[in-house]
């Protein structure tokens, strides 16, 4: 993660956070109404909800910083980003799923990406009481509060949010799965769960703020490969993510090693 922290205006996560909210106190007047929603692709589920956030949050962040170049899941890429030493990068509502079918486990998701890596990030989780915030070399925060990272060094046992897991990881725990990914490495974060991984290509705006909000707590953070993660690439893609108590991230590499590779292929 970023080394050494870039300087931030004290105020900008303030500021932030505070557009993150409105984004979100519009969204939970919509959840659990009769709102339209399609898929964009087999599989891929969106409402108008989500396109209405994005509007908000696109019209609020570039106000607040105009030099910034935008990456979301709802707009059209446009490679002028790259040529931007800051880019916003936002899924508004991460966990659409889980929105449309009036479950919690959803989030406004925004992260603000400097050279390549985040900055400040910001998970609103109104459904949940939730605001995670973290700005790089400050610290994570859940609700105000400060929050670490466990120290589970053994890998069998490690909680996993997930539905059911596979037999070859059957010495792991299942624990609760909100749709959302930011959440759940939120969790990591938190030390409500200890491991989370994923082994696809997967988008820069799931995990943005949230690999920043585990780091900041203390987590350890990689691709599934076990590389480092970069942001705002030409591809906006990485391949999987690994999030863990420090003590078994390379437990988790050397488990998913074979999967990985292949499935990277």
């Amino acid at each position: 993660m970023p080394d050494p922290a870039p300087e931030l205006a004290p105020d900008l996560a303030d500021a932030i956070a505070a557009i993150a909210a409105e984004a979100g106190a519009l969204a939970l007047a919509q959840w659990r109404t009769d709102f339209a929603r399609w898929e964009k692709a087999h599989g891929e589920p969106v409402c108008q909800v989500d396109l209405d956030v994005n509007a908000l949050l696109r019209a609020r962040l570039e106000a607040l910083l105009p030099d910034a170049g935008w990456l979301s899941e709802e707009t059209a890429d446009n490679a002028d980003r790259l040529r931007a030493d800051r880019v916003w990068v936002v899924d508004p509502i991460d966990g659409t799923r889980d929105f449309i079918r009036g479950r919690p486990g959803w989030a406004i998701s925004v992260a603000l990406v400097e050279h390549g890596q985040p900055v400040v990030a910001v998970l609103d989780a109104p459904a949940r009481g939730e605001v995670w915030r973290a700005a790089a070399g400050q610290g994570a925060t859940l609700n105000g509060q400060r929050i670490y990272a466990g120290d589970r060094r053994d890998f069998p046992g490690a909680r996993v949010p997930t539905d059911a897991l596979p037999k070859i990881d059957s010495d792991l725990v299942a624990v609760d799965k909100p749709n959302s990914i930011a959440l759940r490495i939120a969790m990591v974060a938190a030390d409500r769960a200890d491991l989370v991984a994923t082994l696809r290509w997967g988008h820069e705006w799931d995990i943005a703020a949230a690999v920043l909000i585990a780091s900041e707590a203390g987590a350890a953070v990689s691709d599934a490969l076990g590389q480092p993660l970069a942001f705002n690439t030409p591809s906006a893609q990485a391949f999987g993510v690994l999030i863990s108590t420090p003590g078994i991230h390379d437990a988790g590499i050397e488990r998913l090693r074979e999967r990985a590779q292949r499935l990277s292929r």
